[in-house]
Order: structure tokens, then sequence, then C-alpha cells
């Protein structure tokens, strides 16, 4: 049987960047390592030296929470369990909790104490609760960090105390960011306080970004002299949420400054567009045998667009089906694709499938149908 090819354009007038690189609009950075990401559709809108490899200080406990999170809503920890501090905690240096040595704490204080404080004797205390020691959370923490795709992060410790072999990159902690917001919502909350009070002393959130108004709810600063001062950072306006990774910066005010500039960039030149909705008819696609001659075409979940407010001309998007597919039609199988095409981005292909069942001719209308064929040499 002769197979024909059909391509019918569908959309102009859109510009794509899905889950990819968005290069239209143009922006640089003092930061060493940068990297500025579109949640809503996965779309990197910037980055810098993204997949270079940097110490990235105490950023390194979003996985130590990542981890802390997971074991509670695994019913491994709770949030009113309580743990003992340790000599080895107790003794740790730089920002601290100031826990109390032989003290038991709540697993609640000690995720606040890490959070807020960035407090590296509270790392220890919830790591060695987790893992009895706080070299085989590190392990734990490398392992699972590379089931959730980090490939360039190595985890020597639980607080991101200079190593050698600790190391991440701006890429693995913007998909590391994503994956607690997404998995953990309900404990998100903790990276929006601006301050808790233990043992008498009360500390502010050292994120800077929490105390200015431009959306930012989250996530963890970092700061070390080989480093120098890292921020990843969550914005949300709206629908459309932000995540910001910048390190290398040359003090606290940088650090700042940078960062809000980085993200009132993200959103002012860039926005995030409902294209197709799961369910909605995209094309007819042709059906071979079938007892109807079309099957509507559509794609599997919300198609969103995030692209560059000066590059929404120029889209060519196309429906495409190699040839007409043969009943019967069962809902939801794949059929064709739908090809992203616009300047300055990358070809995007998502699959389209059927969205209805569409049964086979019986004996004597497909004889018919191929007769016609043979007569023809079309399948209409």
């Amino acid at each position: 049987m002769k197979l024909l090819r059909f391509s019918t354009l569908v959309v102009v007038g859109l510009t794509l960047a899905l889950g990819a690189t968005a290069r239209a609009a143009t922006i640089d950075t003092a930061a060493r390592q940068a990297l500025l990401l579109d949640m809503t559709t996965g779309t990197v809108l910037f980055e810098k030296n993204a997949d270079q490899k940097m110490p990235t200080s105490s950023m390194s406990k979003i996985m130590t929470m990542y981890m802390v999170f997971e074991a509670i809503k695994q019913g491994r920890l709770s949030m009113d369990d309580t743990l003992p501090v340790s000599q080895r905690a107790w003794k740790m240096q730089g920002s601290k909790m100031f826990t109390e040595l032989g003290n038991r704490i709540k697993v609640e204080d000690l995720i606040r104490g890490v959070i807020i404080q960035s407090g590296n004797d509270a790392s220890v205390v919830l790591a060695e609760g987790l893992s009895g020691s706080e070299e085989k959370f590190a392990e734990d923490m490398t392992a699972r960090a590379k089931a959730l795709g980090l490939a360039n992060s190595n985890f020597m410790n639980a607080t991101g105390w200079p190593h050698e072999n600790h190391y991440s990159t701006a890429r693995d902690l913007s998909v590391l960011a994503q994956r607690l917001i997404e998995e953990f919502p309900e404990y998100y909350h903790f990276y929006s306080e601006k301050e808790f009070t233990y043992h008498g002393i009360k500390q502010g959130n050292r994120n800077p970004l929490l105390y200015r108004d431009i959306g930012v709810d989250g996530m963890k600063t970092g700061h070390t002299e080989i480093a120098g001062y890292g921020l990843t950072a969550s914005a949300k306006r709206g629908d459309r949420r932000l995540v910001l990774v910048v390190n290398g910066l040359n003090s606290m005010q940088a650090r700042a400054d940078e960062s809000a500039r980085l993200l009132e960039w993200g959103f002012r030149e860039f926005d995030a567009y409902a294209l197709y909705k799961a369910g909605q008819p995209v094309e007819e696609a042709p059906v071979w045998m079938g007892r109807d001659a079309t099957v509507p075409a559509t794609v599997a979940k919300d198609l969103t667009v995030t692209m560059s407010r000066e590059e929404r001309k120029g889209l060519k998007v196309t429906a495409k089906f190699d040839k007409p597919v043969p009943a019967p039609v069962a809902k939801g199988t794949q059929i064709g694709r739908l090809v992203i095409e616009a300047p300055n981005f990358s070809t995007r292909e998502i699959p389209l499938i059927a969205a209805r069942d569409v049964p086979q001719l019986g004996i004597f209308g497909r004889i018919a149908a191929a007769t016609r064929y043979m007569v023809s040499g079309s399948v209409d």
C-alpha cells in the first residue's frame, strides 16, 4: 500500500522554549557561575558556566534538607522526634544554631536551625540522626543526588564545609531546588521564615532577597573564601516561578543586588503562555480503514511555552503524520508529532496522541476502501 505523508501548519505567531534554553534576550553577570530557570516550563533563561564544578558552601544544605524532608515523608523521621547533639556537632565552626552538647533537640527546630540560621551544628545533628555518622550521610546524599539526576555533584559532608571533593554545579543546584519545591510543598514554607530564636539567640534568615518585595520565598545562601558568595533563590509571581543559582560573587551586597537584577530580568523579558490544553484538538489526522476518516490529534499534557517578549513572532508549529493512522485507533495512542521551530530556539517535538477511539471498518467497508485506493491511489 502506498503511504502518504501529511504535514499541516497549525499555529503561527508564538515562540516556544519548552525545556530548552532561551537565547533571544541577553544579559551578563559578575557571578562566576549562574543559571536562571523558569520552572513553569523547565526553560533555562540564562546560564553562565552552569556545568562547571564549584564549591557550593552552605547551598549544599538544600541537599541535606531534601534528605530530611524525604525521611519525614517516608515515616522514618517526624517533626516531633528529638535527636542528640554529639561533640562533633557541638564543636562545628562557622554559622551555628548554638546547640548544647548532650541535649536532645526537636527535628522541627533543627530544620529551622539549618534553613534560617544556616547552622552547621544542626546539619550534623540531623546527618548523624539519619545515617549514624556524617560520613555515611554524605555518601547517602551523593547516591540520592545521582538518582535525582545531579550528575556533577559530590558531597563529603552535610554542611558544605570546604573539601576538595565536595562540589556541585549551578545546573545541578537548580534541578535540586526544583525537585525540593515540587516534592515537598508542605515543608517549603520554612524557607520563607525570616527569623528563628533558639537557646535565647535570635537570628535572621540569611537570604537577603526575602527582605525585598520581589516575590522571593526561598532558598539558601552560601559563602566560603574559595567559593565566594552564592545564592540559590526562588521567586513566584502569579503562576510563574523562577529558580536562580549564582556563585562566586565578591560580597554580600553584590550577591543581593545581582540576584535581584537577574530575577527581575527573567520576569520582565520572558513570559509563559498556554499553547494547548490536554485533550484540546490540535489537528485532524487521516485514518485508514476507519469508521471515521479522521481522528483528532491532541497533546497528553497542557502545553505551556516560555518565550522572550521580543521573540513572539516567527514561530512555526507543524503537526506531522508520516502516514494515515491505521484503524482501529485507541484513544491515547501516539499518532504523530508536533514540531515547534523558531529563530534562535532549538527545534522541539511533542508527541501527538489520538483524542478518541476510531473503530475499524467492517469487512465490506475495508474491501470498498481497498478498491477505491487501487483505483484512485488515494486513501480518501
